[in-house]
């Protein structure tokens, strides 16, 4: 007797209960329910014996929704012939909806067997929740008939654009009575360095304290009215970039004078996957590197706040998302990305920050919002062919001059593979290839560049003609260690 055709499905998930309303599964074997936070989530259906290819096509390996609409989904047969991935349209699957991935008994194998019967299993795309919403639903007691204290910007909003600021001057049981804002500013609208003033907000009548003026770090008088500061500022992801320096000054402030502070989570727009760059070096702490981590850090606020907590011991709570996993990107979670800073408009140059950005003081520069970079007596073709043969996860290069400047324009092909810190270092190292430039370098103080880098060595590198695979193998054992240290503060899966 013959083994029976047998389909092994591995779905690694969380099992709930739902009911199906729509089809008639009759003739269908039903798998239990399973749950994934992911929206652009590919499954994985595994078969005992190797396929006949020309079974496997979107009549017999479908999804539909509860209502019964098929989606467009896209098949790949993987080589041993024995494993199918399917994965959804570009828009990936709602959150909060109920889908059935079906598969049909005409899938064949290649020895003629069939499946005995059709299979369809459930899953759930569980809604996505931000730490502001559920501080408004299951955290309420945290800030009931408290004076709050409130660290935010343009970026502190709900899923539905509603801004913190209005929703707890609008909270009946506890009291809005101090605004703090990073740099920027409370709008998100001064320049990168620019000095930004307090003042009284005009409509609530409460004082708008800046943290990018006079001080960095609130002082004891700008907390003097607060019971509770609260934290909400959406970060990019990047270690120099300062809406987190900011958080890290208000957690020192919060515990030099014992002031509980709670950070309402947010995604790291990059995703939780991609940690990379050099490590920086306490000797390189200042306001654009507040602590040791790599350039991409692939941390939420939550997470980096229980991070720096480490050495700072403030009274922290941490409001994580809901519906959130490190495997998503920023545009899993369909929110609406509001601009960060002036020359953070999209989710672009969130991608392109630290692949273009970090070389300040040398001769190369960014442009079009972190979306290109070169310099002069760069020929952009030659810096184009280098960096498009080192064959760089999830990008291509695009031959781009920029006045007397020669140069490349990123074109992200893929953002989960995107790497912008292994990046920032090719990008670096062919230009200096190409043009020489003049490596910064500090003495009593401290440039920019090394501040950057978080250490002073990619610039010795970079002086002494190193290729960037042999400066990212300087570092490569600090980082490994750095993600098996940053696995005490995750919160996510």
């Amino acid at each position: 007797m013959r083994a029976k055709f047998k389909l092994l499905i591995l779905f690694v998930s969380l099992l709930i209960c739902t009911s199906l309303t729509v089809f008639s599964y009759e003739n269908y074997k039903v798998l239990s329910t399973k749950q994934h936070k992911n929206p652009n989530k590919v499954w994985t259906i595994s078969f005992s014996s190797a396929l006949d290819k020309a079974t496997i096509t979107n009549k017999n390996i479908w999804v539909c929704d509860s209502k019964g609409n098929i989606l467009e989904t896209t098949l790949f047969l993987e080589q041993n012939l024995k494993s199918v991935k399917i994965s959804p349209s570009r828009n990936g699957y709602d959150l909060n909806e109920t889908y059935f991935l079906n598969i049909e008994n005409s899938v064949q194998a290649l020895n003629g067997n069939k499946l005995s019967s059709a299979i369809s299993m459930p899953f759930i795309m569980p809604s996505f929740k931000l730490g502001n919403e559920l501080l408004l639903t299951k955290h309420k007691e945290l800030i009931e008939g408290k004076k709050i204290g409130l660290i935010t910007n343009q970026t502190g909003v709900n899923s539905s654009g509603e801004s913190i600021i209005t929703l707890l001057s609008n909270y009946k049981s506890a009291s809005l009575v101090a605004l703090y804002g990073p740099e920027h500013g409370i709008d998100g609208k001064a320049k990168a360095g620019a000095y930004v003033k307090s003042y009284i907000h005009q409509s609530l009548n409460i004082p708008v304290y800046s943290l990018y003026g006079d001080t960095r770090k609130p002082t004891k008088d700008m907390l003097s009215n607060i019971d509770v500061l609260i934290f909400d500022i959406q970060d990019i992801g990047s270690r120099s970039y300062t809406y987190m320096s900011t958080l890290n000054y208000c957690m020192v402030a919060a515990a030099q004078y014992n002031k509980p502070i709670i950070v309402l989570d947010r995604p790291n727009p990059l995703g939780g996957k991609i940690v990379d760059g050099p490590i920086l070096e306490d000797k390189y702490i200042t306001f654009v590197g507040v602590d040791n981590l790599p350039i991409c850090h692939g941390m939420t606020a939550g997470e980096l706040a229980n991070f720096f907590n480490r050495k700072i011991s403030a009274d922290l709570t941490v409001i994580p998302m809901e519906g959130y996993s490190r495997d998503m990107i920023f545009q899993d979670t369909k929110l609406k990305w509001i601009q960060s800073s002036p020359y953070i408009p999209d989710i672009d140059s969130v991608f392109g920050y630290s692949a273009t950005g970090l070389g300040d003081g040398t001769s190369v520069r960014q442009d079009d919002f972190f979306k290109w970079v070169g310099g002069p007596n760069i020929n952009s073709d030659k810096y184009a062919k280098l960096l498009n043969d080192a064959n760089l996860p999830g990008v291509k290069f695009i031959a781009a001059n920029k006045g007397v400047s020669g140069g490349v324009k990123l074109q992200i092909t893929d953002y989960y593979k995107f790497n912008p810190a292994k990046t920032s270092i090719y990008t670096l190292a062919y230009a200096k290839s190409l043009n020489n430039f003049k490596v910064p370098k500090s003495g009593t103080t401290i440039v920019m560049f090394d501040k950057l880098m978080g250490t002073d060595k990619i610039g010795m590198y970079l002086e002494k003609g190193y290729t960037p695979q042999q400066i990212e193998a300087t570092y490569k054992a600090e980082v490994e260690k750095f993600k098996k240290e940053r696995e005490k503060y995750l919160i996510y899966e």
